[in-house]
């Protein structure tokens, strides 16, 4: 009795729910390898293309004019601090701002009605496409010279990539902070500590590794942005040499890809190579990063 009962229970291969099971496992493996093939192809020919016209010249020079002559071609070195100066700024904005909308949402509003029209107005400004904000800083700040006179400026971009990193930022602090176990909360009012106190000592340095990995994807798509940055920063071949030079045209890495790629000339089209693989690297290492860390904060939690 006993082993024909065991028998029943063995593993049969021609059954026809074993060979479905097959055929949709290898059929859903299948659809996973080609969403992904497209990602590997395009970083892959990206690394291979561009890193061959990485060297110490191409990452210092300025960019020279348009010609035929490979030796002028110049650099982007200017289109990398301009890349790295206006995600700068574009952090300085909208971290503060994210970060408190965030705390506002999850700590003191929670469920409420102006917590539920500002998580619907962030879900909707996160899928607004990223032209948008830029057309909205050249109505704003670059038309009407509303910062000290200057249109196109280096301040001008920083400002639309902070709108296009805000969502993304209040979005993670405010889920972040809701896994906070109200266990933490209910012990710290119980020592008689305040609200503030409980907040900056308890709760955000729980959540801290959670909101440090939406910071960074929020400036990995920031870092990764064209269309707002030609209707703010422009473009521009030289180097910023002081802070007044912050109110005036900026280049940058995704501009000088899509102006350069362009040209009819073979040299400007090696730097916009060039700099599209310093760009992959760069989000590369911003999303394995913020991996990382999601990773550490998952291994603390289980650890405690």
């Amino acid at each position: 009795m006993k082993s024909s009962s065991l028998k029943n229970l063995t593993y049969k291969p021609s059954l026809a729910r074993n060979v479905g099971n097959k055929i949709l496992t290898i059929t859903a493996a299948s659809f996973a390898a080609i969403s992904v093939l497209p990602l590997l192809l395009v970083i892959s020919y990206v690394i291979v293309k561009g890193g061959s016209y990485i060297n110490i010249e191409t990452l210092i020079l300025e960019p020279e004019p348009p010609g035929d002559d490979l030796l002028s071609a110049g650099g982007i070195g200017p289109a990398i601090t301009g890349t790295f100066i206006m995600t700068v700024i574009a952090s300085i904005i909208s971290i503060p701002v994210g970060v408190g909308g965030g705390i506002y949402l999850a700590e003191y509003s929670k469920s409420g009605r102006f917590a539920k029209f500002v998580r619907f107005g962030t879900n909707v400004l996160a899928g607004v496409p990223s032209i948008i904000a830029g057309v909205f800083i050249y109505a704003i700040i670059v038309s009407t010279k509303i910062l000290f006179g200057s249109m196109f400026s280096g301040i001008a971009g920083g400002i639309s990539l902070s709108i296009l990193m805000l969502p993304t930022i209040i979005k993670t602090t405010d889920e972040a902070l809701k896994l906070v176990p109200d266990n933490l909360r209910r012990a710290a009012f119980g020592i008689g500590s305040s609200k503030f106190t409980m907040i900056y000592n308890i709760t955000l340095p729980a959540a801290f590794n959670s909101i440090s990995t939406g910071i960074l994807l929020a400036l990995a798509r920031a870092a990764g942005e064209t269309a707002p940055l030609i209707f703010t920063a422009l473009f521009s071949r030289y180097y910023i040499t002081s802070f007044d030079d912050l109110f005036y045209e900026m280049g940058s890495l995704s501009v000088l890809i899509y102006n350069f790629a362009l040209e009819p000339y073979e040299a400007q089209n090696q730097l916009a190579w060039a700099a599209s693989f310093i760009l992959v690297v760069l989000l590369l290492s911003l999303n394995i990063l913020s991996r990382w860390i999601g990773t550490l904060g998952a291994f603390s939690k289980n650890k405690v």
